[in-house]
């Protein structure tokens, strides 16, 4: 068997294996094997429907050394005053300049695509899934494991429902690929995908009195508006958050203080939402999406039959001419936090709230310039990605705790304030302005009351965050 030699082998070439490996080799003299089960990097955006935009600002995704897009502002169209937000194109081509110009380039990566990882307990080993070929990978330093968080998509996830033989049902990313008009679209899920799909039906002609959405669940979304690289549009984000929580009497108060203060936006506001994944969502998708009123609230679907919807809490007729929309799968996972450095490998996670491309970034500094485990998970402890109002605090309450620990550090408080993927980036020539310290001064007023309520909002004990 054919082997090779490496420092680090990466496993997952997705936005949190390209992010740590940028910010490890930029900081360190190292050596990358980076391995992933697709030909191409950018993980699932290989596998995302053609209409998939950013939701988040293109600023804040992507790796640390290069900007993605020209962080411009949108000058035109129903967005205009907010960062640009790149589509999957514009994504897949970053990413492939990313893997070509820089990584490899450089001759410090190797890329291992369309191979396979596994292991037979005492080596590591990578087969080609094009050739067969399994090559011995001996790792001098450590095995990253970037797949922890993988998100699970409608493209490679069946749907979580039966169908009866002769039912139309296709996974979101086949509404480009229609060769005829249905008579009406069934959007199963209740979370970013099924907006999208619906948004892009709606932008397409389709009128809305042709769309069924079945909502399991009603989600809070953040408002776009108010998550951008400014820092005082930062810093006011998270002052609203903090004196919504000092004020809060439960988890779903404290969401309603947060839409008064313009920060999440909910579909329908006489449904008080259950799920808190939290992507961002422009005024004007929501202004659209409240227009759709064939929405079915019977919980989840258990099988679609060529007559009618059947659901955890009754059926609906399934009208003829029907196509069923896959958008239900999952997408965040919630593993079990465990510290990402432990003595065999690395599991990049999330660190602060949200953000993983620059909490990955951040995890591939820290593994360059600090030498102990211990310190590198004190600086750095896992957090919880969110699903209710509840986990939402927790991931908060940790997020907060971790930012102060790694901003506590000179040489990582300098280098996430040039980190264009940082949210709570701060240039120094912006620190003395008087808006940002007039929003400094007031997220200090509320920040400690704010934590301290966060804690008992939050769904479980963290008494071991100090």
């Amino acid at each position: 068997m054919r082997s090779i030699d490496t420092d680090y082998l990466v496993v997952g070439a997705g936005a949190m294996g390209m992010a740590f490996t940028d910010s490890l080799i930029d900081h360190a003299d190292v050596h990358v094997t980076l391995v992933d089960r697709r030909h191409a990097p950018g993980g699932h955006w290989e596998d995302a429907y053609p209409f998939v935009q950013l939701h988040q600002a293109s600023l804040f995704y992507g790796v640390a050394s290069t900007v993605l897009g020209d962080g411009s502002i949108q000058k035109d169209g129903p967005e205009a005053g907010l960062y640009e937000r790149a589509r999957r194109s514009e994504i897949q081509a970053y990413y492939d300049d990313i893997l070509h110009r820089r990584f490899i380039a450089s001759g410090r990566v190797t890329f291992l695509g369309g191979s396979e990882y596994h292991s037979d307990g005492q080596a590591n080993l990578v087969t080609s899934l094009v050739s067969g070929e399994t090559v011995r990978v001996d790792v001098r330093r450590r095995l990253v494991d970037a797949t922890y968080l993988s998100p699970a998509i409608p493209a490679t996830t069946p749907p979580p429902f039966g169908v009866d033989e002769g039912v139309p049902v296709v996974a979101v990313n086949e509404l480009a690929r229609l060769a005829g008009a249905p008579e009406r679209f069934v959007i199963v899920g209740s979370g970013k995908t099924a907006t999208d799909a619906i948004v892009w039906l709606v932008g397409n002609g389709v009128d809305v009195d042709r769309i069924t959405w079945v909502r399991p669940r009603d989600p809070w979304m953040l408002n776009r508006a108010v998550v951008q690289p400014d820092p005082v549009v930062a810093l006011g984000l998270a002052a609203d958050t903090m004196a919504a929580a000092a004020a809060a009497r439960s988890p779903d108060d404290f969401f309603l203080r947060l839409e008064d203060a313009g920060v999440m936006l909910r579909i329908d506001s006489g449904v008080l939402p259950t799920m808190a994944k939290t992507p961002t969502l422009g005024e004007w998708e929501l202004r659209l999406l409240q227009t759709v009123e064939n929405v079915v609230r019977k919980g989840h679907i258990n099988r679609v039959t060529k007559t009618e919807i059947q659901l955890e809490h009754g059926s609906v007729p399934l009208a003829p001419g029907s196509l069923i929309v896959h958008c239900a799968a999952p997408g965040l996972r919630y593993p079990p936090l465990v510290p990402i450095w432990s003595p065999d490998t690395i599991r990049v996670q999330t660190i602060r709230a949200g953000f993983p491309c620059f909490c990955a970034a951040l995890a591939g500094y820290v593994e360059a310039t600090r030498e102990d485990d211990v310190e590198r998970n004190r600086l750095c402890p896992p957090n919880n990605l969110p699903d209710n109002p509840g986990n939402w605090a927790s991931m908060q309450v940790r997020g907060t705790v971790a930012a102060a620990r790694y901003g506590a550090e000179p040489d990582i408080a300098e280098w996430s304030n040039k980190c264009a993927l940082n949210p709570a980036r701060i240039d120094r020539l912006q620190r003395d302005s008087t808006e940002v310290r007039r929003a400094l001064a007031r997220l200090s007023g509320v920040a400690e009351e704010g934590l301290e309520r966060l804690r008992s909002l939050a769904d479980e004990p963290l008494l071991e965050l100090v």
